[in-house]
């Protein structure tokens, strides 16, 4: 306990260590934060939920901090539901069994861009007479746009931005750009207070029309969204927890795992050794990356399989002949022949006496190791092989190349999960560095 409070208060005299110890920290809190308000199966159910999750969410949307930028004025996504308002709803007998439901959905745009799109939801109850509904678009200068008809079922989607009829009655624009467009400059988009109009007839005792409307905007949340309307947040911020578990469980696995094997081969020696070092120097000529694609394209893409075979074949590493070369020192000290003396045993020799005398000088290593793993998952999540139901930084990354994001100028997507990875590589490796400095003897008055 001595020794570990001293080396932790010597490597708070490197200014390098104590800036890498705040940003793994940070890393650990935001790993924290993403498993305590996003829990694993509520993240892996929104990753890969659909329309039903997604619905109300813009597709390839920007981050809502885009704004913040001098001369940005772009929409957010707007929604009005008369579920959630009572006054936005009226009903009035016309005769016998006949109602008419009259809905209007008010809302303010003060934005100078258009929306992405413009969606419409109905929610009907009725026993064998389907309602039906009546839509007009009002604009803030007092101008009427009929939009259609419908015939209801339960739930029905008018998705108003693929109505090609209403874009021709446009002019051509796109229904969410001409139903926003200033008469008197088409480029800009006409502030004011807009309301769509619902007056629908239901033809039953009991029947009700129930209307959402969704004006989906050019930004959205922290992070913005991807093709398939995700929060680009959940994946960032799971993917913290999922990149530390993994590069963590890799470096203990194969750090120690290969440790004790090169004590045992050392302490044994003759076959034994021998054994172990031709084990190794075949196992050093086969190819990581070549073997663990193999693995994701005929066998399983999971992550923890991949795990599995990293630290299979990391166990057998050049870092047994580093290991092997320290224990040969550790074996001709005067405490082990004092061990050997008294009758130790084996496996005490190895594990109490050898083991945790060069455990320090292996500590920098292991540190450093850790960020080698997460960037090796996440090449193969870029290069498609990630495990697909995980909300990964390298599987983002791969949507975004997949999907073009660059081309289209959406440089987010791939800047976000980018320099989360060399924020969490750039911690780990100043506090190895630094710990480097502190364990070996040679380094400490440089």
């Amino acid at each position: 306990m001595k020794a570990l409070l001293r080396n932790l208060k010597a490597l708070t005299q490197f200014p390098s260590a104590i800036v890498g110890l705040g940003v793994v920290f940070a890393m650990v809190v935001f790993a924290a934060y993403a498993m305590i308000t996003i829990p694993y199966s509520e993240a892996i159910r929104l990753w890969r939920g659909g329309d039903q999750v997604w619905g109300d969410t813009p597709r390839n949307a920007r981050p809502a901090w885009f704004n913040l930028f001098p001369g940005n004025n772009l929409p957010t996504t707007i929604r009005v539901d008369s579920r959630h308002d009572p006054n936005l709803k009226t009903r009035q007998e016309v005769g016998e069994e006949l109602t008419a439901v009259d809905i209007r959905l008010p809302f303010e745009f003060r934005y100078d861009g258009f929306p992405k799109e413009l969606n419409v939801t109905f929610a009907a109850q009725f026993e064998a007479r389907r309602p039906n509904v009546q839509m007009t678009w009002v604009t803030p200068d007092g101008r009427e746009i009929r939009l259609g008809d419908l015939t209801l079922r339960a739930t029905e989607t008018f998705r108003i931005s693929q109505e090609s009829r209403l874009e021709r009655r446009l002019g051509g624009r796109p229904p969410e750009v001409g139903l926003f467009a200033n008469p008197d400059d088409p480029s800009r988009a006409l502030h004011g207070t807009y309301e769509l109009r619902a007056e629908g007839l239901v033809f039953e005792e009991g029947a009700d029309i129930e209307a959402k409307l969704v004006v989906f905007g050019q930004v959205h949340g922290l992070a913005g969204t991807d093709h398939r309307r995700r929060d680009l947040m959940v994946a960032l911020l799971w993917g913290a927890p999922i990149a530390l578990a993994f590069g963590l469980l890799a470096a203990v696995g194969t750090t120690i795992t290969t440790m004790i094997i090169a004590a045992v081969g050392v302490w044994f020696g003759g076959i034994v050794d021998a054994a172990i070092q031709r084990v190794t120097e075949v196992n050093l000529i086969l190819p990581l990356l070549p073997i663990l694609i193999m693995v994701g394209t005929f066998y399983s893409r999971s992550i923890w399989v991949i795990l599995g075979v990293i630290i299979v074949l990391g166990i057998f590493s050049a870092n047994i002949k580093t290991y092997r070369a320290i224990f040969l020192q550790v074996k001709q000290t005067p405490y082990i022949e004092a061990a050997r003396a008294y009758g130790a045993g084996h496996g005490r020799i190895v594990f109490r006496y050898m083991i945790p005398r060069v455990v320090p000088v292996l500590v920098p290593s292991f540190v450093t190791l850790i960020p080698t793993y997460v960037f090796l998952e996440a090449t193969l999540a870029v290069l498609g092989l990630g495990d697909p139901i995980l909300p990964t930084w390298g599987k983002v990354i791969n949507d975004a190349l997949t999907q073009g994001a660059l081309f289209r100028g959406q440089y987010y997507w791939v800047l976000e999960p980018a320099l989360l990875l060399m924020v969490i590589g750039f911690g780990f490796a100043l506090v190895g560095f630094a710990l480097d400095r502190v364990f070996n003897p040679r380094l400490r008055d440089l």
